[in-house]
């Protein structure tokens, strides 16, 4: 093993500027590889990171516009929702629904305490709404049953908008001012990403302050029992149908109603965080692959450099499987030291990353959503990168290794 050591080290040591170059193809190509897997961590951590703490056996239904004729109505007609469907949901589906919600909305309200304003919408909620939704409550408490019963003026406010119009008091217990209408500010919510957030309210309050009557924005239920997408397009068939019953319109008319299906969009998240694993690693191998292609360049170059030694080495009666060993071990130690060289930089780079844009958001005042997070590479990934460079290095030296095996001694020996 020592004498195998000191070969290595002395080709290498013979050949330096080429084996430099050599390994730094090698180096830069796992370096690409690390750094490209890192970002694309980044991305998916931070799509993930949208619907953290949101149910994802959960549908959302929005109303829209009928795409077909039916039943004398003309197409185009516009769709509403109210709490009949609310209930009818509840009692059409008891194997599937868990608890339902709704949210009706007033939009370009303003809020006002003292000297400060803000224009924002104001939804109208259930009490269940931050278990169906990615929303927390950070101080005081949340709407409850007994503010719905008695449409109580009590408000919840997102955490940059209490920031604005509360921005050296405490906001709990305070009183704003909306269009006239007084709310008692009751609790402070957050959530992963802000597009445009709101101020909540009752349900009931909302409808009743505002003259909504039982209309409904939109539906929201938790549902059990639908656990692929093959369930899940079944219920939302049968859903569609039941809700077409009700509200006069085809069964089959997708533009009556959009239902977003929170199950399925995991799903299709998953596949496509897949796909973007696995292109970045097909990018990261072709790049690594122009490096191994030059390490098999030069272990060719070798061997043909040392061919009269190669002839020799069996004319003494070395075995063939001592010569290909040897060239095959030259390939993998080039290949897994520049690899490691690579592989440290790359991970240092996406440390770097990490440190410096770790939670990247784009925030724009009351606007916010992170579009980067975490761009780190695990431990699994490092070992993936380890086979690899040892794969890669066995090839890279197999076809010249079997090359020098092939040499016969008489032809070695008259070799210039």
């Amino acid at each position: 093993m020592v004498d195998l050591i000191q070969e290595i080290y002395g080709t290498i040591m013979r050949n330096k500027l080429r084996t430099a170059l050599t390994g730094f193809s090698v180096a830069w190509g796992i370096f690409m590889l690390i750094v490209l897997l890192g970002a694309g961590n980044g991305l998916i951590h931070a799509f993930e990171g949208q619907s953290e703490g949101m149910m994802m056996n959960s549908m959302k239904i929005f109303p829209g516009f009928t795409s077909k004729p039916y039943k004398g109505f003309k197409e185009g007609r516009s769709i509403s929702l109210d709490e009949s469907d609310r209930l009818l949901t509840e009692r059409a589906f008891p194997n599937h629904v868990i608890a339902t919600g709704a949210t009706v909305s007033k939009s370009d309200a303003y809020l006002a305490y003292g000297k400060e304003t803000v224009s924002i919408g104001i939804d109208g909620v259930f009490p269940n709404y931050p278990e169906l939704e990615a929303v927390k409550v950070k101080e005081g408490r949340f709407i409850n049953q007994r503010d719905m019963q008695e449409r109580r003026k009590v408000i919840v406010l997102h955490e940059k908008t209490a920031k604005i119009l509360f921005p050296s008091t405490q906001p709990l217990g305070k009183y704003l001012n909306s269009n006239g209408v007084a709310y008692q500010v009751v609790g402070i919510y957050t959530d992963q990403n802000s597009f445009s957030p709101t101020a909540l309210i009752p349900f009931t309050t909302l409808q009743v302050v505002y003259n909504k009557g039982d209309s409904i924005d939109n539906l929201i239920f938790s549902t059990k029992g639908l656990t692929d997408e093959a369930t899940n397009e079944a219920f939302e068939r049968d859903y569609r149908k039941t809700i077409g019953g009700n509200k006069h319109f085809a069964p089959d008319d997708d533009g009556a109603i959009w239902i977003w299906n929170r199950f399925t969009q995991y799903l299709q998240q998953q596949s496509a965080a897949s796909v973007l694993h696995i292109a970045i690693w097909v990018i990261g191998i072709f790049t690594l692959l122009s490096g191994i292609v030059g390490v098999s360049n030069i272990m060719l170059i070798t061997v043909r450099e040392r061919t009269h030694e190669f002839g020799i080495r069996k004319a003494l009666g070395a075995k063939p499987m001592s010569i290909l060993w040897l060239i095959i071990s030259e390939s993998v130690t080039i290949t897994t030291f520049f690899g490691y060289i690579g592989m440290v930089a790359g991970i240092a780079v996406t440390e770097y990353m990490n440190q410096v844009a770790g939670k990247q958001t784009m925030d724009a005042g009351p606007f916010s959503v992170t579009v980067f997070e975490n761009p780190t590479v695990d431990m699994g990934i490092a070992i993936q990168a380890t086979l690899t460079l040892i794969i890669a290095g066995t090839l890279a030296g197999l076809f010249p290794a079997r090359k020098a095996v092939r040499i016969r001694p008489i032809e070695a020996l008259r070799a210039d």
